[in-house]
């Protein structure tokens, strides 16, 4: 049965003031100030033993470098002053110690900025708290290792949620940008997305719309899991242009009962640049780059999804319950249907296995010839 009663989220107006006002220097250094003084964890410095000792390292390895250019520049000085060499001969030194110069100047400062948030970082953050004020919202600049069910969560290390938007009162929803690492040495990389999420009243099947848009350039989805192609659901309408939807097996009707015409064109209007995702009791949207919660415009975006996509897909799904199990009404979901089925990307271990292979064929050559 198909409910098209009106939603529990209420659209309450936003007021964008805070994002876009004059920010005075005074009180975005009160804001620090204070951040400080109540010992928040993101407020103080990060230095560790690692970063202090890269920076030693640089400037010793500057400081070397830089003697050792020295002594050629004073060298080649004298074979001009003899008359032996031309002016000519200074250009590559004094280049190549410019060069050095920079890099070792980019690398300390980039690590210091790592460790200690500049004054621009301090105004994004005030903005953000005072927006959260006016809004009946709780900032925080960080927030670590997250719990969702997300296809984007639970992978690599060092999870944190930044930039971090949500709200307590009333139906809780949460919006920000994510980050996590994986792999190590000079193969650690770190991935960055942006996401919405949205409480729902009742467990669902889960469900992934993959959107065409954000795809790599071989079609492939830019998330990190990748789906068995035999739980793919076409639609009607223009919606496959847009969307792939993903569904578990035998759950197909209830993929229908969900994406009724009204709600498919409205993720179409809003969200045609997002995977979207329902697992359990939640919706996601997905960013495969991260927000900018600064921007009017995409925060004003964002609350349109919630006010559009969430309230219909809220108010769809508030009576759905899975016939497969044996109490009626109940708010669970069958163990086939709670997660889709994954598979190894195709393209990512075609290009592994090409990767590993040449590294194998170097090695051998390199050991007989």
């Amino acid at each position: 049965m198909t409910d098209t009663s009106a939603s529990s989220i209420d659209p309450a107006p936003i007021d964008f003031g805070p994002l876009s006002a004059p920010v005075p220097a005074a009180n975005v250094i009160a804001f620090r100030n204070n951040a400080r003084m109540l010992r928040q964890p993101w407020a103080v410095s990060t230095f560790t033993a690692s970063t202090v000792v890269s920076i030693v390292v640089l400037v010793l390895v500057a400081i070397l470098f830089g003697f050792i250019c020295l002594t050629i520049l004073l060298s080649l000085v004298a074979g001009i002053a003899e008359g032996q060499l031309g002016f000519g001969a200074l250009v590559v030194p004094l280049l190549f110690a410019a060069l050095l110069l920079t890099g070792v100047i980019w690398a300390v400062r980039r690590a210091y900025r790592a460790a200690v948030p500049s004054l621009a970082t301090w105004t994004r953050w005030y903005r953000l708290s005072t927006f959260a004020d006016a809004n009946q919202l709780e900032f925080s600049p960080l927030t670590p290792d997250p719990t969702y069910p997300g296809a984007i969560f639970g992978h690599g290390d060092t999870r944190q949620v930044y930039d971090h938007l949500y709200r307590n009162d009333g139906r809780f929803l949460d919006m920000g940008d994510y980050r996590y690492s994986t792999g190590s040495g000079r193969n650690r990389t770190t991935h960055h997305w942006g996401f919405l999420a949205v409480k729902l009243d009742r467990t669902l099947p889960n469900m992934v719309l993959d959107a065409k848009s954000n795809n790599t350039l071989f079609g492939t989805t830019d998330l990190p899991l990748s789906f068995s192609a035999d739980q793919r659901l076409s639609l009607e309408g223009d919606f496959d242009r847009y969307f792939t939807l993903y569904c578990p097996k035998e759950y197909e009707q209830d993929a229908l009962y969900v994406f009724t015409p009204d709600l498919m064109a409205l993720l179409i209007d809003q969200t045609a640049q997002f995977d979207v995702e329902i697992v359990d009791d939640w919706m996601f949207c997905y960013s495969s780059k991260p927000l900018n919660l600064n921007d009017v415009p995409t925060v004003n975006h964002l609350f349109k999804i919630v006010d559009t996509v969430g309230a219909k897909t809220v108010s769809q799904t508030k009576r759905y319950s899975d016939d497969r199990i044996a109490t009626p009404g109940a708010d669970m979901v069958a163990a086939q249907g709670r997660r889709l089925k994954t598979r190894w990307p195709v393209l990512g271990t075609i290009l592994g296995v090409l990767v590993f292979g040449y590294w194998l064929a170097s090695f051998v050559y390199g050991l007989f010839f």
